[in-house]
């Protein structure tokens, strides 16, 4: 009998790992849109848009040459361009130093560059407040209303309230 004589074989190649991609979408300087946008993506404007932009866990960029007059929902903002509206992030909001912003800001965090020009009304959330159990272990107050304690007034000729 003949043998037929065998290669040796190696393991085929482990196919490549995806890369992440950080998808963004664009709405060029020659683009104008009236309406709603929501999407699963960051998104970067250099023209005019009006109405309601909603990214919730992405980043909005209002770019230099962008025109915006909306009400806006996003994880991350940075303003470079025009902005009226309203912000309300999850996370950071920059104002640089070309934008001209209007409006309200709700942000966990807030930064304005010099030379930006800024007229707004600017709500930081903060983190809960955690405070510590007689066992030891951190506890989480969920509870966003100052504590209220009683004030005990004393004095001359004062018997107490």
């Amino acid at each position: 009998m003949l043998k037929k004589n065998r290669k040796a074989t190696a393991e085929p190649p482990p196919p490549p790992n995806p890369v992440a991609v950080n998808q963004k979408t664009v709405i060029g300087d020659q683009i104008s849109i009236e309406g709603a946008i929501r999407g699963q993506e960051d998104l970067l404007i250099e023209g005019s848009v009006k109405g309601s932009i909603e990214v919730k866990a992405h980043r909005l960029t209002v770019g230099v040459k962008g025109q915006v007059e909306a009400e806006i929902l996003a994880a991350n903002v940075t303003v470079s361009g025009k902005l009226s509206g309203n912000i309300n992030a999850t996370g950071k909001v920059e104002i640089t130093k070309e934008a001209d912003f209007n409006g309200e800001i709700k942000a966990r965090s807030i930064s304005v560059q010099d030379g930006a020009y800024l007229k707004a009304v600017i709500e930081m959330e903060r983190e809960p407040l955690k405070s510590i159990s007689p066992s030891g272990k951190p506890e989480e107050k969920t509870s966003s209303e100052p504590i209220k304690e009683p004030i005990i007034l004393a004095g001359k000729g004062s018997k107490g309230i």
